[in-house]
């Protein structure tokens, strides 16, 4: 192929992949809405004094962590009708990457609230303060603030896992990009604009989560001085 007929084939490609590429942004948006807060809620049940909490909490991070996100998304998509419970495929597919986003995002929550010195918590219980308003007010902010460059980087990770959800029929920009290529059987001009698009997003997103980490580490230092 020339390079002028790319450029035309991309000229031609460009809006379907656009529409693919909105689409893998809402997906990876609702499963941070979605994973986000629950994995905030299974770091703090980790560490909950009643064993079965614990456990419970536990038992969905590694399972969310151990599952291949191909495989939670067909359970979701193709799985759950069997037990009489029928998702859309962006449903199902905000379902599994939330769970894998609640699943990873929890350990960098409990990294995180576990880099909070003792000190805090010490002086909080001495002031009266409750346990539930320690957490809410003193352990869990300075906690995600630590945490945010490996949240936005699991972000990034997420992204890129939207990929995946062609499998259950999403219009997302992979199912997009791959439609096209059985349409023309260009699969070279679409798939390395697809890619252009993935990495039009990525690069900027991981440029961002790099200068925030050394942003957030001198200002760690400084405060250790």
């Amino acid at each position: 192929m020339t390079p002028a007929a790319i450029w035309t084939d991309w000229g031609e490609y460009l809006p379907t992949l656009l529409e693919g590429l909105l689409e893998s942004l809402e997906l990876c948006a609702a499963s941070l809405a979605v994973g986000l807060p629950l994995a905030l809620a299974l770091a703090l049940a980790s560490a909950a004094p009643l064993r079965i909490v614990r456990w419970g909490a536990l038992l969905l991070v590694e399972a969310g962590r151990a599952l291949p996100a191909v495989i939670l998304l067909q359970l979701a998509y193709y799985g759950l009708p069997s037990i009489e419970l029928v998702l859309t495929n962006f449903v199902a597919g905000t379902a599994a990457l939330g769970w894998i986003t609640a699943a990873y995002g929890s350990e960098i929550f409990r990294g995180g609230i576990a880099s909070v010195p003792e000190g805090q918590r010490e002086a909080a219980l001495a002031l009266g303060v409750g346990r539930f308003d320690m957490y809410r007010s003193v352990i869990v902010p300075q906690g995600t603030r630590v945490a945010l460059p490996a949240l936005l980087g699991l972000a990034i990770q997420i992204f890129q896992a939207t990929a995946l959800a062609f499998t259950i029929g999403l219009p997302e920009l992979m199912s997009a990009a791959y439609d096209l290529g059985n349409q023309t059987f260009r699969f070279l001009s679409v798939l390395t604009l697809a890619g252009l698009l993935y990495t039009a997003v990525v690069i900027p997103a991981s440029f961002i989560v790099r200068r925030l980490e050394l942003r957030m580490g001198r200002h760690l230092a400084a405060e250790l001085r």
